[in-house]
């Protein structure tokens, strides 16, 4: 019956856009090699986003754990489109008895499990979307894109993470001048609020995945 059982959970399939092994770009982790899961599908529509997540293969847990045990690497962040849409308690209980510590970027809007993740940043996105309802409130990491809205609007949700992040939003859509004000608006708002860090998006400058 066990093996029964761990056989199906291996045939559940998931969206996956792309799984690759890079360094984590920005937040709190930067630096930090990493094992990326790239899920398809997501809730919402943010018009900078850089991931074209409509697009996917339907690849089964099995085949998702033959592509991570070929990198040397434990650390995997599962992200989007928006991963907690998947069944991520299903995805824990194989992948961390193998030794993988688990962490998720996440907009919020979706519950995630206790217990199941070991390090959960969440991004709210209620600058670009004020009707959205931000469900996760607890985790590791808040990190906040930055478009000029008032800091306040986090002042309830702060206390539920122990590290608070500003990263300036990068839209391709947007032309330099732009990207550039918004740089510097947001170092002079970390400068100007103690208790916030910055994050940048460093993998964008260094040119890797």
């Amino acid at each position: 019956m066990t093996m029964l059982i761990q056989v199906n959970t291996l045939e559940h399939k998931y969206p996956i856009v792309e799984i690759f092994h890079s360094i984590q770009g920005e937040g709190y982790h930067a630096g930090t090699p990493s094992i990326f899961i790239r899920f398809g599908g997501c809730n919402l529509r943010c018009p900078w986003c850089d991931t074209d997540f409509d697009i996917w293969n339907d690849l089964t847990l099995g085949e998702i754990v033959n592509i991570i045990s070929k990198f040397d690497c434990e650390k995997i962040i599962f992200t989007g489109g928006e991963p907690a849409l998947q069944d991520l308690e299903t995805l824990s209980n194989c992948l961390k008895p193998l030794g993988y510590y688990l962490s998720i970027e996440t907009n919020g809007t979706i519950n995630i499990p206790p217990g199941i993740i070991d390090w959960i940043c969440v991004s709210p996105k209620d600058q670009e979307y004020a009707d959205i309802k931000i469900r996760q409130k607890t985790g590791d990491e808040l990190k906040i894109v930055y478009l000029g809205q008032s800091l306040e609007m986090y002042d309830k949700l702060r206390g539920g993470f122990d590290y608070h992040l500003l990263q300036p939003c990068y839209d391709e859509n947007k032309d330099v001048e732009w990207n550039g004000n918004n740089f510097k608006s947001t170092v002079e708002v970390v400068k100007n609020n103690p208790g916030w860090n910055l994050s940048l998006q460093t993998h964008k400058w260094m040119g890797v995945g």
